[in-house]
């Protein structure tokens, strides 16, 4: 077979990693000009697992159901965990840029919008919304290429996915290189009754015990779950609709709950309009029908092979 074979095995996807993986090395190694990262042998120790994943990635495709669920998803199902490393790598960078964005945020709204909006219009049914959408971050991320999987639209959940950590690792390698920390932890905490609702303290609990620092422009909350939802909107119209709700009040809620500048929200929305239409413009095999899809999903046959 050789190595050509087995280079057209890897997706775009694999490709992607890869590339953040390299650039994500290359920011430890850079952190030694200082007094580099403590625990830094674990950071690379991690990146050299995820490089051995993505050369496994192909393998695994042809290993069964499990193996191909497992060859696609790795990337998700290590979201977690690549967002944290995050928060030890711009730490260590021992700046940040907020002055920067919060001048861009006069310059652009006039005012420090996620300072003022949740003390200036403290409302709790408001609050309790718009933190219940923050919430679904993660369910929107997984729910639109988790629910094309499981109708059986594979290709379409495989681009959703690409679409997705794409998106995050643009948003990512910004990070590394522009730390923001954001109005969280920049500005004081708000102490009204729009903070008091139970959404609202549980986000902030989240947030105390998984946040990165420098993680803050452009949101990656918002590009992704807008990405999310785009994708699922043209793949599968009623779980797009589903979705569009909980993304729009996410959109607001990392404004209104101080998580993000207002200029980080809007940066996000730029990341997520740019993605969706490389990704409406690239040439990729559109996926079959949904109903088509069901139906072979019915019968156990992965879509694109033969009955």
């Amino acid at each position: 077979m050789g190595l050509k074979p087995l280079w057209r095995d890897y997706t775009a996807i694999d490709i992607a990693t890869a590339a953040y993986i390299a650039v994500a090395t290359g920011a430890v190694l850079l952190s030694f000009r200082g007094e580099g990262i403590p625990g830094w042998p674990w950071l690379l120790s991690a990146h050299a697992l995820v490089a051995a994943l993505v050369f496994i990635a192909p393998r695994a495709r042809n290993a069964g159901r499990v193996g191909r669920f497992l060859g696609d998803w790795y990337p998700m199902l290590l979201l977690p965990a690549l967002y944290g490393e995050i928060g030890i790598l711009t730490l260590s960078a021992g700046f940040q840029n907020d002055l920067l964005i919060q001048r861009l945020e006069n310059w652009v709204f006039g005012s420090q919008i996620s300072y003022r909006w949740i003390r200036e219009s403290p409302n709790a049914v408001l609050s309790w919304l718009l933190h219940a959408c923050y919430l679904a971050y993660y369910p929107i991320l997984y729910a639109s290429p988790l629910g094309l999987w499981l109708v059986g639209r594979r290709d379409a959940a495989r681009h959703t996915i690409f679409a997705v950590m794409a998106t995050f690792y643009l948003c990512y390698v910004v990070f590394l290189f522009f730390p923001v920390a954001g109005p969280r932890y920049v500005f004081e905490s708000a102490h009204n009754i729009a903070t008091e609702v139970g959404p609202a303290r549980f986000a902030a609990w989240l947030l105390d015990h998984g946040d990165s620092w420098g993680a803050a422009f452009p949101s990656s909350h918002v590009a992704a779950s807008v990405v999310a939802t785009g994708m699922a909107l043209r793949y599968w119209r009623t779980l797009g609709l589903v979705l569009m709700p909980f993304t729009a009040g996410l959109i607001l809620a990392v404004v209104y709950g101080q998580f993000h500048y207002a200029v980080d929200a809007l940066a996000g929305l730029i990341a997520a309009a740019a993605m969706l239409g490389i990704m409406q413009t690239a040439e990729a095999a559109e996926p079959e029908p949904i109903g088509r899809a069901v139906a072979r999903a019915d019968y156990g046959v992965e879509p694109g092979s033969s009955l």
